[in-house]
Formats: structure tokens, sequence, C-alpha cells
């Protein structure tokens, strides 16, 4: 099934996988007229769950294979003796060109790790990084590392700032987006050495097509203060954790508080329309799939505990970069902004790349 709009699926990945997996799907082809899928796992157990997804009908391909990576699975070990796994067949079938993207709800560190062996990272790019949008007060601001990197130096931080700039530009058509480092504070002598280094590599760099804001603190990004939030894998998954999070506890504050009383339940009634709208602004699903950036190739990670309409939405991500072509305009541009925005400064050299 080599065509133009054919993603790859992890059918096994994912805390709900492979039903969850299956009807997401089944609601991406109803949006995607255009797309085919090439399904991973176990034909077993995929075959019924088919039979029901009648929008799937002559739209997909299955793939058996028993062996799927299990959500405590070492990186290094599914890299050893995960090949004929569900996921890194999905990868491969990206590197074949029998597919234009792969999506999966599985293990993070182990789809990273064998995307990274199996497509390769991008020329001039030493780390790929997880980066996806968020809701703001402003619209949406993409934020990148979401958790594939724990540790950064410098140098990661400015290939992150080149390449969120750029899948922002695209995605959100910001002809020349601001970006920030997150921080502990927004004076230039916050942060640690690797934070202060990246932000005076940016600042010296000539020719780049964003913004620099600076640094930004936590409360900054629900501000919609830049495009384009730039942090390492640690704090930007605990940061969108956090989020998340959040985002519920509101939600399960409001419905208390509407149960609370029959004049408060009056009230719910009227202002039902805009509580749902609200939910549906802040509600996790509507943003998933973080995608892989920095890879010769489009990955999407969606949610481990995804629903099929956030599942749903992951695929949509794919169908959009593919249609788009974004990893090629990316790679484009970061062939003339990589050096320059990697340049070193003399007085502040930053530290070689943690291998």
């Amino acid at each position: 099934m080599a065509d133009n709009l054919t993603i790859a699926l992890d059918a096994m990945g994912g805390d709900h996988a492979p039903a969850m997996v299956i009807r997401g799907a089944d609601r991406a082809a109803e949006r995607f007229p255009e797309a085919k899928f090439l399904l991973f796992g176990d034909e077993m157990r995929i075959a019924p769950l088919l039979a029901k997804a009648k929008r799937l009908a002559g739209r997909h391909e299955v793939r058996h294979t028993p062996e799927g990576v299990r959500p405590d699975d070492k990186p290094s070990q599914v890299i050893r003796k995960g090949r004929q796994t569900s996921m890194a067949l999905a990868i491969e079938a990206v590197r074949a060109g029998k597919a234009r993207g792969v999506v999966s709800a599985g293990n993070t560190g182990a789809l990273m790790a064998l995307a990274k062996i199996l497509l390769k990272t991008a020329p001039g790019i030493d780390r790929p990084a997880i980066a996806s949008f968020l809701p703001t007060l402003r619209g949406e601001s993409v934020m990148l590392d979401l958790g594939a990197n724990v540790q950064c130096d410098a140098n990661n931080l400015v290939e992150f700032a080149v390449m969120g700039a750029e899948f922002a530009h695209c995605a959100l058509g910001l002809p020349r987006p601001t970006i920030g480092l997150l921080n502990v504070g927004t004076e230039e002598v916050k942060g640690n050495d690797a934070l202060r280094e990246a932000a005076q590599t940016i600042r010296n760099s000539k020719g780049l097509h964003f913004d620099f804001h600076g640094f930004i603190e936590g409360n900054d990004i629900a501000r919609g203060t830049v495009d384009v939030v730039v942090t390492d894998g640690f704090s930007g998954n605990v940061a969108l954790k956090t989020a998340e999070g959040t985002a519920k506890l509101v939600m399960q504050f409001l419905i208390a508080t509407f149960k609370s009383s029959w004049t408060a339940r009056l009230g719910y009634l009227l202002a039902r329309p805009a509580l749902q709208a609200m939910r549906q602004r802040v509600d996790p699903q509507q943003y998933n799939g973080g995608v892989l950036l920095g890879l010769n190739g489009i990955v999407v990670k969606s949610h481990g505990a995804a629903d099929s309409h956030g599942f749903a939405n992951a695929i949509g991500v794919a169908v959009d970069m593919a249609r788009e072509d974004i990893l090629g305009q990316i790679a484009r541009d970061f062939r003339d902004l990589g050096p320059r925005a990697a340049a070193p400064d003399p007085d502040h050299p930053p530290r070689a790349a943690v291998s």
C-alpha cells in the first residue's frame, strides 16, 4: 500500500489498544477520505474490531505481528529484541516508503529510540524533540520538548528553537514566530548554564526567521506570551501534565459547584452551552498528538491514555503534516538556519552534546 497518504498505525500501542486505535482510525477515515492505513498488530485481536469499523472498509491493510512494546519496556531492550514489534514495523513502513507517517500511543522512550535508529535524525540535528500544541489566551502555541530528552545542553535548546519556529510557521501560519526559553525567571542571569548559553547563542545569530523574546516563566505558557515555548524534556513533560491535570481539576470544581444547590443547577442549565465550549477548548484530547521533530519521517506520539477521539486527532496531525510537507519545509529552512543558529559565541562556547 504505497499510497501518497497512507499512515502506519501501531495498533498495539496505548492503554486501551487495539480497540482505541481501530475506533480512532475509523473516526479519522471519515474526516480524511483520502487517507489509507497500514495496521500493525495481532490480527486475531484486530480483525473483530475491523469488522465493526465500516468507514475503514477497503482503506486498510493489516500486517500481523504478535509482538508489542509494553509500557514498562526499556528502550535499550526494545532496540535489541523488539524489531518485530508492532511499533518497530510501523516505523519501518515509513522508512521503506510504504507510509507517509506513523502514529503510536505506545512507550514514548521506545518510540523515540526506534524512530531515531530506523529513520535517523535530519542533517544538522543532534536530537529529535517532541512538539505539540497547547491552548492559550491568545489562541495556540507550540511547546517542545515534551519528554524525549530529559537532559539537554545549549546546542539542543537552540536546535529546538529553530525546529519549533519552523513548525509554528508551517502549522500555524505565523510569518515570524516569537520564541521563549522556559526558565525560573525572566532576568538574563537566571537559569542554568545551558539556558544562558542557548539564549546568548540565539541573540548572536543572524538570519533567523523568528523573534527571540528571551526567558519566560511557567505562567507565560497559558498567557500565550510567545508562540513557541522551548525547554528540556523533563520540564516540558512536567509542565504539560500539570496543565492537563489543572484543566481536569477546574472542570471537576465546576461540576461540583453546579451540583451544590437547586439554584446552581438552574444556573448550569443556562450556562451549559458556554461550559461545553469551554470543556472542548481545554480538553487534552483536542490537542493529542505530539510530533517527533528532527527525524527523516513523520512520527506522531499519541497520549497513552487517549480515547478514540484523541487518537483520531493524532492521526489528523500526521495527515496534515504529510499534506503540507512540513518536514520538507523544516529541512530546507534548517539547512540555512541551523549552522548559523548553532554557531557558538566565542565568549560563551556551548557545551558538547550529551551522547
